[in-house]
């Protein structure tokens, strides 16, 4: 199974220049290292330039393999580190990605910006009839 967190590279505070992004890459990098077999699947971060989150930085998106993805927005390095790991946790033992936002941890529950099914691609004929 792959895992995946982005995070944006762009997004900026408002009315500044500071871009937390690389500061949350580095620091979320570090924490799922320290949490070691805590998280059972290893999850790879990285950057993007943009996930057209620019109203709530700094967004970051969680990607598995045949599992639903999750956009989250309004993301601090100072603050939040340990609720994306916590997610990173919990995520690696979804089947398919899919939880309430209830069952995130701390301010993941109100800061989902989307959640986009899996990509289900099914092959098989079939006649369709037209009315």
């Amino acid at each position: 199974m792959e895992h995946r967190i982005t995070v944006c590279t762009s997004c900026r505070h408002k009315g500044t220049e500071c871009r937390p992004g690389y500061e949350l890459i580095e620091r979320l990098r570090k924490a799922i290292a320290q949490a070691g077999d805590a998280i059972p699947e290893e999850f790879e971060v990285s950057g993007v330039a943009c996930m057209a989150g620019c109203d709530r930085p700094c967004t970051v998106a969680y990607h598995g393999t045949k599992k639903a993805t999750y956009l989250f927005g309004d993301m601090d390095p100072d603050v939040d580190i340990d609720d994306l790991v916590e997610f990173a946790k919990q995520y690696a033992y979804l089947h398919d990605g899919w939880c309430s936002s209830v069952d995130r941890p701390g301010k993941l529950r109100k800061s989902t910006l989307a959640r986009v099914p899996a990509a289900m691609i099914a092959i098989e004929e079939s006649e369709v009839l037209a009315s």
